[in-house]
């Protein structure tokens, strides 16, 4: 008897780990510019202390050797392929925030939160805001 319980718990756990996985923010999603709607490149979506970050992995448009020559501090002139472009998103209630997302192509750094609307979780909106209250929303789409 225990032998079967011990067995039902395990097929309860790998069956309900994907679907927990994929109600998370942690994983690979393709960029799409919401002015050209053009996909731009792959950005993995990472959890460390906490908080949430993402680094560029894959550039889908331009070369593996392109740097950031108008990023601001040390990220400038880096290469954009493994920089870390969002910093620090926390997760509150069912979205992210507090964060900020870094635009490599015109080296701005602007407030960050992110969701998924509608119960969508193969659809991550992703807000930009400046500080003048101007804001950027692009919908990026999970990698499989």
């Amino acid at each position: 008897m225990t032998k079967y319980l011990l067995s039902l718990l395990v097929l309860f756990a790998l069956g309900i780990t994907p679907l927990a996985a994929q109600n998370s923010l942690v994983g690979v999603w393709k960029t799409i510019d919401d002015e050209t709607g053009q996909a731009k490149s792959h950005v993995e979506i990472y959890e460390q202390g906490g908080k949430y970050y993402g680094k560029v992995v894959k550039l889908l448009q331009k070369g593996p050797d392109t740097v950031c020559d108008k990023c601001p501090g040390s990220k400038k002139n880096k290469l954009v392929l493994g920089m870390v472009i969002v910093e620090h998103l926390e997760k509150y209630k069912d979205y992210w925030k507090s964060g900020s997302i870094l635009d490599p192509v015109s080296g701005n750094v602007y407030g960050c939160s992110m969701w998924f609307e509608n119960g969508k979780t193969e659809e991550l909106k992703v807000r930009g805001k400046h500080w003048t209250g101007l804001y950027r929303t692009q919908t990026w789409y999970r990698v499989k």
